[in-house]
Formats: structure tokens, sequence, C-alpha cells
């Protein structure tokens, strides 16, 4: 069965009804060899993939197509240049269903637009693209004169003569730096291998500080910025006076009914605060910090 289909779709089964005198089998069967494609081929139209050969505007909707956007176009011949045809594509737009013809130019080796865009026009500067620039209709006119020519081409020798030093001492760096290539690919492996372990060492050192990312290693830049900034120094001054009332204040509520007992435990209460507040007080004039006192 897998076999049948195969010929099937390759075009190689003939049917039992089928007759050598008949002819081959796209006559049989009523159809053309190019099937859908063939469609318009008694109109000398066959359809076929045209690819945008330069960047365009459509006139429909005024968006730009691409060089090399490709389209279902109907080819067909229009005229002969010479021996050469001359081939009309016609297509319609993706974008807004515009129809556009496109044909081809043998005398200029070029495409022309017929109708459904325009051509987009870019002007650049050859010396900037860093391309050579090809000569002009004018110019190719001019060099049937011998005399001419003749300058031309001692504008060139001068301009070869120039520029030969720079291009041989580039390609003798070149086969200098090519020339060996077990050990460019040794130094760049050893190159690797020692950025791995750098890599490696800077993430155990984050992760050491409790920090999730990797650090860069620091540079003068960083030390300079870092020293220009300055702390207040009144939040550690808030620091410790937090402290020291914290420290002095009292954990007993006071209750809503006061009596004489009441009345003496506060008073011994606020005694012993006094005396507590002033050796502390003596203590930070001291310059000393008791225990647990980072924590606050």
């Amino acid at each position: 069965m897998s076999s049948l289909a195969a010929a099937r779709a390759d075009n190689f089964y003939y049917p039992p009804e089928w007759d050598p005198s008949q002819g081959g089998l796209n006559k049989f069967h009523g159809q053309h060899a190019l099937r859908e494609r063939a469609r318009k081929i008694d109109q000398g139209i066959l359809v076929i993939r045209f690819e945008m050969p330069f960047n365009i505007w459509c006139e429909g909707c005024e968006s730009m197509i691409a060089k090399g956007v490709r389209f279902n176009a109907e080819k067909k011949q229009v005229g002969n240049y010479y021996s050469t045809k001359i081939w009309n594509f016609t297509m319609k737009s993706a974008c807004c269903r515009h129809e556009i013809v496109i044909q081809t130019d043998p005398k200029n080796c070029e495409y022309v637009i017929i109708k459904g865009a325009r051509r987009k026009v870019e002007e650049y500067d050859a010396v900037d693209a860093e391309i050579l620039e090809l000569p002009t209709d004018e110019e190719r006119g001019k060099l049937v004169d011998p005399f001419y020519r003749l300058e031309h081409q001692e504008e060139d020798i001068k301009k070869k003569n120039e520029a030969e030093p720079v291009l041989v001492r580039l390609q003798r760096a070149s086969d200098a730096r090519h020339s060996d290539d077990y050990a460019i690919n040794k130094a760049l492996r050893a190159r690797l291998r020692s950025q791995k372990k750098r890599v490696a060492e800077e993430e155990h050192a984050s992760r050491k500080r409790g920090l999730g990312i990797r650090l860069l290693p620091g540079s003068a830049e960083d030390a300079a910025a870092a020293s220009r900034v300055k702390f207040s120094s009144k939040f550690e001054e808030n620091r410790k006076l937090k402290r020291a009332l914290i420290s002095t204040s009292s954990i007993f509520s006071v209750p809503s009914g006061s009596s004489s007992n009441v009345d003496k435990r506060l008073d011994l209460e606020a005694k012993r605060r006094k005396i507590k507040a002033a050796r502390v007080s003596n203590l930070l004039a001291g310059g000393f910090k008791p225990s647990g006192w980072n924590r606050a």
C-alpha cells in the first residue's frame, strides 16, 4: 500500500484503464504538468515566484516593499529586444492587494516599473560606504578617446602605487597571524581557561559575602568614588541616645488606681531610674560601650 501511495505521489502510477496510445499521464488525466501554475497557459501566462529586484513604494497604500520580497506573479512575454525576450510580471501587493507591474529591460540590464509602484531612490557616498564607484555612462564614452584613456590609466597606476605598500603590509600581517593554526587555537583556549577561572573566583567571593550576583573587581575609579562619600554622624548620636533611653525606662506600667504602696513603689523606681541614668551618662562620657550596644 505504501509503495502504491509513493508511486502516485511521484506521478509514476499508471491506472489499469491507461493505454500507451493515449499519451502521457498528464494528457490522460487532462491536466498540465505544472498544475495550477499553468491555469492561464492558453493566454501565454505562467505563474512563477518573483523576487523584488529593488526597494519600491506601493502607490496603493504608500508602504515600502523591500528588496527580496517574493510574490506569486503572472509572467508573460510582451516583446523582444533583438533576440532577447521582454518579460512582464504582474503581481498583487500583500499590504493592499494593489496591482504592480514590472518589466525587464534587456537594453540596460535592468527592471522597469510599469505601474502600481515607484522605485525608492537611495543615494549614498561611495567613499563613506567604502565601495568602488563604477564609471558613469559619460566616463565610459570618454574612454573611447585614446588620450583620455591614457590619462585615466596613469591615474589608476598612481593610485595603485600609493595603496600597494599598505596592502602588502596588511597581507603580511594577515599571513603572520594565521600562519600557525595550532598556536592560535592553543592561545585562544588558554585565554578562555583563565577567563573561566577568574569568573569562578569572583562568583565564589560574591557567594561568601552573601550576594547572589558576581561582583566585578574593584578599580581606581571605584575607590575614588567611594572615598568621596561621607555619612552623617547624627545617625550614631541618635542611636546611642535611643539606646540609653531604652535602658533607663521602666518595665512596669502605671495602674489606673493609685494607693500608698503603689506611690512608694513608683517613687523608688523613679529614684532607681535617675541613678541608672546618671551612671549611663558617665559611661557615655567616658567612651565606654556596654555589651550588646551594636545590636540596637
